[in-house]
């Protein structure tokens, strides 16, 4: 069978200290879709993280570099947290995404594990609906340098350790004072991760579509203290007031610490995440099924 993808990289879901029965499953969920791939004719290669954890031998291990620099395509199997991840690191390779949900709920990993071959097959064949994803790109001011920076599909998040008080935030967007605001944290999300922690503090769904982001504060001391959606094209500028045990998370994978007078400077990166999904594929369909708008109608 001919593909549309020559090489093709398959990352699997793994912990660092899974059971031996978990470990068991998870390989056998991959060398399961490694060998569907072979069937189609693709050359398949395995993330090398994935493959050391799992304990797969047999085929070619590769860096997330190198799977954008040398693949036509990555297969991420697991929930949203392992597609993010490597969403982040093949962004600036443009590398193209389709996601297997090994998950829970699953936002952006679309194809259902129990019978991803039906919708799986057509996609190599280049039956698909392609979606283009704008990240954010984030960096950590602190004495006039950059501290930390880096790229974000979800969102970027301030925060308090578990045992701190509130925080004060100075929120600026492209120079102009917004507010100051005392809160557990703020989150500055995608349209993307407009349905992951920014909609459980009560942010709006924003379709991946819309060029813009949202900021929300996490549990504010005023309630006047709203989300705003604000236009793609701006900064935001986030000076921390006061605090302690502070951190910028990115994604929830990456967890800077913070200081007082630290500054977060967001603004849209140059690298956008490609997601590929079945055809026929809808926005408006995945959010009935994930959030179960449909419960009860008819």
């Amino acid at each position: 069978m001919q593909t549309r993808f020559h090489k093709v990289a398959v990352l699997g879901k793994y912990q660092i200290t899974p059971s031996r029965d978990a470990r068991h499953a998870a390989r056998t969920v991959v060398e399961d879709v490694v060998q569907f791939l072979l069937r189609y004719g693709c050359d398949v290669a395995l993330e090398q993280d994935s493959a050391q954890h799992l304990e797969i031998e047999h085929y070619p291990r590769l860096s997330p570099a190198q799977i954008g620099q040398q693949c036509d395509l990555c297969i991420a199997i697991g929930g949203d947290g392992t597609m993010l991840g490597i969403a982040r690191e093949l962004a600036p390779y443009g590398t193209p995404l389709i996601g297997i949900n090994q998950g829970r709920v699953g936002f952006v990993t679309d194809l259902p594990l129990n019978h991803y071959k039906d919708q799986l097959g057509p996609m190599l064949h280049g039956i698909y609906e392609q979606d283009q994803r704008a990240l954010i790109h984030a960096w950590v001011e602190r004495g006039g340098m950059r501290v930390f920076e880096g790229d974000a599909v979800n969102d970027v998040v301030i925060s308090r350790g578990a045992l701190s008080g509130m925080l004060e935030l100075r929120v600026e967007v492209n120079g102009q004072f917004v507010s100051n605001q005392r809160a557990d944290g703020l989150i500055i999300a995608t349209p993307t991760g407009s349905t992951a922690y920014s909609l459980s503090v009560g942010g709006p769904i924003v379709h991946p579509a819309t060029s813009g982001w949202v900021v929300a504060p996490i549990a504010p001391h005023k309630l006047s203290n709203r989300p705003i959606v604000l236009p793609g094209d701006t900064e935001i500028t986030v000076k921390v007031l006061a605090g302690r045990d502070m951190s910028a998370k990115f994604d929830m994978l990456t967890m800077p610490d913070l200081l007082v007078g630290d500054r977060l400077r967001v603004r849209r990166s140059a690298h956008s995440a490609c997601f590929l999904h079945p055809k026929g594929w809808s926005y408006f369909a995945m959010l009935r099924n994930k959030l179960g708008w449909n419960e009860g109608g008819s």
